[in-house]
């Protein structure tokens, strides 16, 4: 793993994009601070930069670092899941404004994968995930689903968990401004 992590961290320092292994399903990540980095990740899945992309932060502490008002409830609702929770957030700060939705939202999830937790720390800011497919396809349930062009297009896949299976993506939440739980994605 060290090999694998001292590798993406040399393509995330570069602004490149990555394909690797999540929670979830494989995905596409870049630094999700860098505006140039996102913008390639939107023109390789030729996907329009209205659509927002799901953040991940390795915990707590970074995911506070990008939002400004933390509702109290997402404690309760991270705490309350074993499932990846991926929780839309208001006014967030520090990200590239291409990865901040129209409405000034942003999707983050603190990722649960060792790999990616490492890799997060160690880079020391959020990563962009979204899943390793063309907008439209079908997400990647495993590594030898992803579209081989696809994979010729990024500068680092990361050469982890290849063999394994994921069945879903995250669940997604919303919290509304009279502190309902909405499950957008289940």
């Amino acid at each position: 793993m060290e090999v694998e992590i001292k590798n993406t961290l040399k393509a995330l320092k570069k602004g490149n994009l990555i394909v690797y292994p999540t929670d979830t399903i494989w995905g596409i990540g870049c630094d999700a601070t860098d505006e140039n980095a996102v913008a390639k990740v939107f023109e390789l899945k030729q996907r329009k930069e209205s659509k927002s992309l799901i953040i991940l932060v390795d915990g707590m502490e970074m995911l506070q670092k990008h939002i400004k008002n933390l509702p109290g409830k997402v404690t309760c609702v991270l705490a309350g899941t074993s499932r990846p929770t991926s929780v839309i957030y208001k006014k967030p700060k520090g990200l590239a404004v291409n990865v901040i939705a129209d409405d000034n939202t942003v999707a983050i999830r603190i990722v649960n994968d060792e790999f990616c937790q490492r890799l997060i720390y160690d880079f020391g800011k959020p990563i962009v995930s979204t899943s390793a497919n063309y907008s439209g396809k079908p997400s990647p349930k495993s590594f030898d689903e992803i579209d081989e062009t696809l994979l010729n297009k990024v500068e680092y896949v990361v050469n982890l968990h290849r063999e394994e299976k994921q069945n879903r993506s995250s669940q997604l939440v919303k919290i509304s401004n009279k502190g309902k739980i909405e499950f957008l994605r289940k």
